[in-house]
């Protein structure tokens, strides 16, 4: 589905588009259109009801074009797929999303427009703010889903919104198409309030009441599904909490028992550690490392595919970083492996390759074979960052 060009919306004078995803909400959809309907009038706001409408078998759609809304039929399954075919196709400047299930209030949404009158580019309704009432919210989202999540979204991207989940949220429609949002499922909330911050959009925040769904079947939303997708959305949209971070963690963890324990083992009370112990040092400075490679990967593959907005800070380590400084580092290590290796060679065939003192040998091997490790993973990461290089030239 193309998008209707917003000067197509203009010179319609239509400034308000109400968007609601539907699927079999028979019950509620009625009293949604009116209330929304109602407001648009009482308030002499020029706009339109749109249901975007993802495959409905309960009569929905004749309702909806018997209560005067514009239906738009939406094939892909899915909630952010249903959300952005009537994102799409919405000829407003501004479009209000919100779940047609009634348990928001779109007779109330004028503090929304007001706010995006004014410039806003996304108005996020905090139901924490503005009320839940008694049943309308599991204590289940309401205790751990919706604050462990929004904390996770504001920590990873410092994101003004303190409900990251609500229902009911309004925004640009120019600004929304430009951040090419792809999520399909209700992981799409996250998603518009995490690029809206990327992008660096004007958002604000005005008290929504949350009320019982009018429904009385079951609703769509699956509690630890959902919660994954909306998990797995931040954590993959963040490399830098994916990977950059504890990938330092890791390293700094590793470098500091390593050094610890080269000279010779080391006791805590009546523990006692040894190169076995340095093993394990070494596998987290090599673990770390790949966890940090791994994050510039997935940034800069993110910005290529037009994922996140380009990143300052990469674009200056480009910069100072290219394939013949990494060639150069990865050589360097791997030298350095080679000479540790030859010495422990050495240091064997002094004692007529017979039986080897552990404990010394391995204080040679362990960093001998890391430093040779992370020769070979700097030099091909270095080609493989050059590649990813190309298409950004």
């Amino acid at each position: 589905m193309e998008p209707t060009p917003l000067s197509d919306a203009e010179d319609r004078g239509i400034e308000l588009s109400i968007v609601m995803p539907c699927l079999n909400e028979a019950e509620t959809l009625e009293v949604c259109i009116r209330k929304a309907q109602g407001a648009l009038q009482r308030h002499h706001v020029n706009g339109e009801v749109v249901i975007a409408d993802n495959g409905s078998t309960d009569g929905s759609q004749a309702i909806a074009t018997r209560m005067g809304a514009r239906v738009v039929h939406v094939e892909a399954k899915g909630y952010g797929n249903a959300l952005m075919g009537g994102i799409t196709n919405a000829r407003g400047t501004f479009v209000i999303m919100g779940d047609a299930d009634d348990s928001y209030d779109f007779a109330e949404i004028m503090p929304f427009v007001e706010k995006l009158r004014q410039g806003d580019d996304l108005v996020m309704g905090n139901r924490f703010l503005g009320g839940i009432k008694l049943g309308a919210m599991p204590p289940l989202h309401r205790y751990l889903g919706n604050p462990v999540l929004t904390g996770i979204g504001r920590l990873f991207f410092s994101s003004p919104c303190r409900d990251f989940h609500c229902g009911l949220r309004g925004f640009r429609r120019d600004a929304v198409l430009k951040m090419g949002l792809r999520t399909t499922g209700m992981e799409f909330a996250s998603e518009l309030v995490v690029k809206a911050t990327l992008f660096n959009l004007r958002i604000s925040e005005v008290p929504v009441t949350l009320s019982p769904d009018g429904r009385s079947r079951p609703p769509h939303l699956r509690s630890w599904r959902d919660g994954w997708r909306h998990l797995r959305f931040l954590l993959l949209y963040s490399p830098r909490w994916l990977f950059l971070y504890p990938g330092i963690v890791l390293m700094a963890i590793g470098l500091a028992a390593g050094a610890w324990l080269l000279p010779g083992p080391q006791m805590i009370g009546n523990v006692t550690f040894d190169v076995h112990s340095l093993l394990y040092a070494a596998a987290a400075i090599f673990i770390g490392f790949q966890s940090v490679t791994f994050a510039v990967f997935a940034k800069i593959f993110a910005i290529s595919e037009g994922l996140v907005p380009s990143n300052r800070e990469l674009e200056r380590l480009f910069t100072v970083v290219d394939l013949e400084k990494g060639l150069v580092v990865g050589a360097v290590l791997t030298v350095i492996g080679l000479i540790a290796s030859a010495y422990a060679l050495n240091d064997w065939g002094a004692r007529l390759f017979g039986p080897l003192d552990v404990g010394r040998t391995f204080r040679i091997v362990i960093p001998a074979v890391l430093a040779l490790v992370l020769g070979c993973q700097v030099t091909l990461s270095s080609f493989f960052l050059s590649i990813l290089g190309l298409g950004r030239k």
